[in-house]
């Protein structure tokens, strides 16, 4: 379920200025304390550093936002992929509420499903199916291990296949 939300029409003009894709209209953003711009769309985050390079990334691709409020910094964390690193993001700027709200709020939005699954004793993964906003490309499945799980072990990731194979007969194309 999808909840509307009313966002102050005003946004920093670094945020109206950022440019987006065709079809895209920016509904939220921030500013953060060295210069660089969030701009949020229905279907991408933009990213502009302080040098004025962006980088779209679907909401798809994000896994998380973490606003801490000790020191004022906002994380936000790509979904990653399997035995790479992740990209993680760190601004720092006051708190805003509503940005943080919308930004968790279509992060979320791509979530179709997520499962928990031992593999090790009670620790394990999660399987994950995540679609873009627009609904134009198709879901993408992906597992995720908890700390603490031996990702070097084969039957690891075996279970961890299996578990996705499994996931992805019982619920289908979504």
């Amino acid at each position: 379920m999808t909840v509307a939300m009313r966002w102050p029409s005003a946004l920093p003009d670094a945020v109206r200025a950022v440019s987006v894709d065709a079809g895209e209209k920016v509904l939220a953003g921030a500013v953060a304390a060295d210069g660089a711009v969030l701009a949020g769309t229905a279907l991408a985050l933009y990213l502009v550093d302080p040098v004025g390079e962006t980088r779209r990334v679907g909401w798809e691709q994000m896994q998380r936002a973490d606003w801490n409020p000790d020191d004022g910094m906002l994380s936000l964390s790509e979904v990653g992929a399997f035995g790479g690193s992740r990209p993680v993001y760190r601004f720092a700027f006051e708190f805003e509420a509503r940005f943080l709200a919308f930004l968790r709020e279509r992060i979320t939005s791509t979530l179709l499903l997520q499962r928990h699954v031992p593999v090790q004793g009670a620790k394990g993964l999660f399987v994950i199916a995540r679609r873009a906003p627009g609904g134009d490309r198709a879901v993408t499945w992906l597992y995720e291990f908890e700390e603490g799980v031996d990702v070097a072990d084969p039957e690891v990731l075996r279970a961890a296949e299996a578990a996705l194979a499994r996931a992805r007969d019982e619920v289908g194309d979504l």
